[in-house]
C-alpha cells in the first residue's frame, strides 16, 4: 500500500512518520514535491505518483498571520485541499484530511458535534472551512478531522513555547476562559493509524466528518499548569503563572471560547477512541 502524506515539515506530518512504519510504503512530501501554496502544481506530481491512500497533514496554522495573509491561507486550507480530493477521486482512492475546532465561534455552552452549524471567527477558520467544503464536493471517499489546540516536541507549539517561557521569566500570564482538549500529534497520528487500519481490514465506518482530539478539558492556563508541573518534577525553574481573562490578552485573530468537539461519533462508527490530555501530555513529554 502506497500512502502519500503531505505536509512534511509539519509537527502532525512527522508523527505520523513514525506512526505509520510498517503500514505500507509511506512517502513524506513537504514544499519541495508538493508545494500547497500552489494548488494546481499538485495534480502532475499526484498522478505520478498514483498513492492509494491520500493524507493531508500540511495546513496555514498562523491565526493572526492569516488576517494579513488571507490569499495564502485559503490556497493552502481551501484550494489546496480540494484539489487533492479531486485527484483522489480521480484515482478512486480515500483522503485523510485533518480540520480544527476554530471552523467555530466557540459560542455554544456544550462540546460541539458534526452536525453544529460552523461560524468561522477569523481567515483561518474560514479558509480551514472552505477546504472542507471544498473536500465535499467533489465526492471523494474522505475523512475530515476536526482537531484542537496540536502540540508536539517539534516544531511551533504551545508546549514548547511555555516550556521556554515558563524557564526564562519569573511570572507568566495566561488565558483561562478559552476551554479545549490540548492534542498531542502522537494521538492524531496513531488514531490515523487505527483509522487506515480499520480501512484496509474491511472494517471501516461511514466516511465523513468526524472530531477527533485528546479526552478531558482544560483552559489554556490548565495546560500551562500542567507543563508547569512537569517542570518543577524535573528540578527545573520555573515562573509564577497568573491565570487572565482573554480580554488581557488582545489579539489579531479572535478565538473561540469554547472548543470542546465531541468525539463520541468516531469512536461509535470506526471503533476509534482516544487518552484523556492529561495522559498524553505525560507520554509526548516521555
Amino acid at each position: 500500500m502506497k500512502l502519500l502524506v503531505c505536509g512534511y515539515h509539519g509537527q502532525l506530518a512527522q508523527a505520523l512518520s513514525v506512526a505509520l512504519t510498517g503500514l505500507g510504503d509511506v512517502q513524506l512530501f513537504g514544499r519541495n514535491g508538493f508545494d500547497m501554496a500552489r494548488p494546481e502544481q499538485l495534480r502532475a506530481s499526484l498522478r505520478q505518483m498514483a498513492p492509494d491512500l491520500i493524507i493531508n497533514a500540511a495546513a496555514y496554522t498562523a491565526v493572526d498571520q492569516a488576517e494579513s495573509e488571507a490569499r495564502l491561507a485559503f490556497a493552502i486550507n481551501a484550494e489546496a485541499p480540494g484539489v487533492l480530493a479531486e485527484e483522489a477521486a480521480r484515482l478512486d482512492v480515500p483522503l485523510i484530511h485533518y480540520s480544527t475546532d476554530y471552523v467555530f465561534d466557540g459560542s455554544k455552552a456544550t462540546p460541539y458535534n458534526e452536525d453544529d452549524a460552523p461560524h468561522p471567527l477569523g481567515v483561518y477558520g474560514r479558509s480551514k472551512l472552505a477546504g472542507e467544503q471544498a473536500i465535499r464536493a467533489t465526492g471523494a471517499e474522505h475523512l475530515i478531522l476536526r482537531t484542537s489546540w496540536v502540540y508536539s516536541l517539534h516544531g511551533r507549539n504551545f508546549l514548547l513555547t511555555m516550556q521556554r517561557l515558563l524557564q526564562e521569566r519569573p511570572q507568566l500570564k495566561v488565558v483561562n476562559d478559552q476551554i479545549g482538549a490540548p492534542t498531542w500529534a502522537g494521538t492524531l497520528a496513531a488514531s490515523t493509524r487505527a483509522l487506515i487500519e480499520r480501512w484496509r481490514d474491511g472494517q471501516a465506518g461511514a466516511w465523513g466528518t468526524y472530531h477527533l482530539t485528546a479526552q478531558g478539558e482544560t483552559s489554556w492556563f490548565g495546560f500551562a499548569q500542567a507543563i508547569a508541573d512537569q517542570l518543577k518534577a524535573q528540578g527545573r525553574p520555573c515562573a509564577e503563572l497568573l491565570p487572565i481573562p482573554s480580554s488581557e490578552y488582545p489579539t489579531p485573530a479572535r478565538r473561540p471560547l469554547n472548543s470542546r468537539l465531541d468525539c463520541s461519533r468516531l469512536a461509535r462508527e470506526w471503533h476509534v477512541s482516544q487518552p484523556h490530555w492529561h495522559d498524553a501530555l505525560i507520554d509526548c513529554l516521555k
